[in-house]
């Protein structure tokens, strides 16, 4: 990186097979064709989550592409990485609005509010982290083949609290909890008919299908374009042959190409915000893991910029809920997309966020979003929240979790059921939910089992 705050980004050939860095750039034309492929990326979850919890899909995106721009600047354009709606956010969000799971949700701005209160206290972990973020000395001593020190090397040390307090076996537990707590989301609210559950078996099966047998772009789109596959096989069904509810298009006709969104205001009520404060836990976690992902495929260190990452993220939350947005986080699809082109540019995601603000400003985007099918929608969801609790999994299989230890084992196990089911811890008038009790579960029991030797 050059000396400057900002990356001033080297221009670069796109030959094949090339890394391109973070402060590198091919030529404007191919970076904005990488950056329309960004949100494409990014497009069905960013979208769907909104969905689940009621909010506006327009405002979403919006806030994803401001988002992005905020933590671009704040992280000084040195970390690659797009922001989008966070799914961590949607149990929580549900308890505290009561929210039925179909239209708008009428108590959104006491999840706005919410929503606020977490990013402050992000913002604040984010503060801490950059302030405690140290690097220091050790001597580690290098045993002959006779068990004897011959020598003495020093070793650069990265000192994160933050990762101490976060192991890999509780991250993995926690994330995989986000996915397992919402299975019955689409199973229970978005199946109403026979039919309709019979159509998010589809909607799941053509994602598979495209997962196992598509190539190319497609295959990297599987959510999107099983959504599209099974929109299509649901039309067929309703509107060509009346066995269900038929697609209306009315909506979509009529709205304009171009206007403002629909903003909201919060409203901050201690127990909504007591609840959904502590999702600030789980998005560290994520992001503390994307970004040790996104440090290891670009060679780059990535440590020091640990706090302006949380900050960036925190901040960004805070900005999407002051005006009606979901919380947001960093996108492992993004990183999945930097993963397979080798191109790690910044520049790419300036370019992604812009598109996602035009399309926040129109209408007729957000009114096509409001035309998918609910059992669809359904399908969808099983998929995504399924990849949730399998990416817990991985990782802890990339971290090689030993769970022949019992403090891993019983850690992970506790974990899983008391997310899975949803158990709940009243404090008089506050109640913590699944995920809630799951994530400071996982941190106390990895603290107290941590006491002793195994």
């Amino acid at each position: 990186m050059s000396d400057s705050y900002l990356p001033r980004w080297r221009k670069v050939s796109a030959t094949a097979g090339t890394i391109v860095a973070p402060d590198e750039r091919l030529p404007w034309p191919q970076t904005a064709a990488m950056g329309v492929q960004h949100v494409i990326a990014m497009f069905g979850a960013t979208v769907l989550a909104p969905i689940l919890m009621g909010f506006n899909p327009n405002i979403a995106i919006l806030m994803s592409g401001i988002g992005t721009l905020l933590f671009f600047f704040i992280t000084g354009g040195r970390v690659p990485s797009y922001l989008g709606s966070s799914f961590a956010f949607i149990g929580v969000v549900i308890a505290a609005t009561g929210y039925s799971g179909t239209g708008p949700n009428p108590n959104l701005g006491v999840a706005l509010g919410g929503i606020i209160a977490c990013g402050a206290v992000y913002l604040l972990i984010g503060v801490l982290v950059a302030f405690t973020n140290e690097r220091r000395t050790k001597a580690a001593p290098v045993r002959g083949l006779e068990g004897l020190e011959v020598e003495e090397v020093e070793q650069d040390v990265a000192v994160h609290w933050i990762e101490r307090l976060m192991p890999p076996v509780v991250t993995g537990a926690v994330v995989a909890v986000i996915g397992l707590n919402l299975a019955s989301v689409p199973i229970k609210n978005m199946a109403p008919t026979g039919f309709d559950t019979w159509m998010q078996a589809v909607t799941f099966l053509s994602v598979g299908l495209i997962a196992v047998y598509a190539r190319g772009m497609a295959q990297r789109l599987l959510i999107l374009m099983g959504l599209i596959a099974a929109s299509l096989v649901y039309a067929v069904l309703t509107n060509g042959m009346g066995l269900g509810k038929p697609i209306d298009l009315g909506a979509l006709a009529a709205a304009p190409w171009f206007g403002l969104p629909t903003f909201s205001k919060p409203v901050f009520e201690v127990n909504a915000m007591l609840l959904i404060a502590p999702v600030a836990i789980i998005l560290v976690a994520e992001n503390l893991g994307h970004l040790k992902a996104v440090g290891a495929m670009t060679g780059r260190d990535l440590n020091p910029m640990l706090g302006r990452a949380f900050i960036g993220d925190g901040v960004a939350t805070m900005v999407s809920g002051a005006v009606g947005g979901t919380g947001v986080t960093t996108y492992a699809e993004n990183i999945g997309v930097m993963a397979a082109t080798k191109i790690y540019s910044t520049a790419i995601f300036v370019v992604a966020a812009l598109i996602a603000l035009v399309l926040g400003f129109s209408p007729k985007f957000g009114a096509l979003v409001q035309a998918i099918p609910l059992p669809v929608m359904g399908g969808v969801s099983i998929v995504v929240f399924g990849l949730i609790a399998v990416a817990g999994a991985k990782i802890w299989v990339d971290n090689r979790v030993d769970f022949s230890q019992n403090k891993n084992l019983i850690v992970a196990a506790i974990t899983l059921i008391l997310g899975t089911g949803d158990f709940t811890l009243k404090f008089g008038q506050f109640a913590l939910g699944g995920i809630g009790t799951a994530t400071f579960g996982a941190i106390l029991l990895y603290a107290l089992l941590s006491r002793a030797r195994d």
